[in-house]
């Protein structure tokens, strides 16, 4: 059981990317899909701080005593990764503002409607 809890970092990654999936899957709302990929992000943001951390290990910077180092790359790709997913987020904003402006909604079922619809009349 100790084992199980000393992973919880694990458990919250697992979490928030299920959390993230759901609200992509679930909702037809553009606003609230965009919101999941962010948490769906958040977490492999997550999974991939905490697989690059090793106990007992000091940053890279060598001092006499000490062996066992850190390897900064996951810390600098997820910083990179930030920056591509606010990018990211700002497109889809973006374009989901274009997209109210030209159907009038940002729900998925009603935006297939009004195509269908088109599509029939012309």
């Amino acid at each position: 059981m100790s084992e199980a809890l000393g992973l919880y970092n694990y458990w919250i990654v697992i979490f928030l990317m299920m959390t993230g999936l759901y609200l992509v899957i679930s909702t037809g709302n553009l606003v609230r899909k965009v919101v999941g990929l962010n948490i769906f992000q958040a977490s492999v943001l997550l999974l991939y701080v905490t697989m690059g951390r090793v106990d007992g290990a000091t940053a890279p910077i060598f001092v006499e005593g000490r062996e066992t180092y850190t390897d900064p790359l996951p810390s600098v790709l997820m910083l990179t990764a930030i920056v591509v997913g606010v990018a990211t987020t700002a497109v889809a904003l973006a374009l989901t503002v274009r997209i109210n402006e030209a159907y009038g909604t940002i729900e998925e079922d009603e935006i297939n409607e009004q195509e269908h619809a088109q599509e029939l009349a012309g």
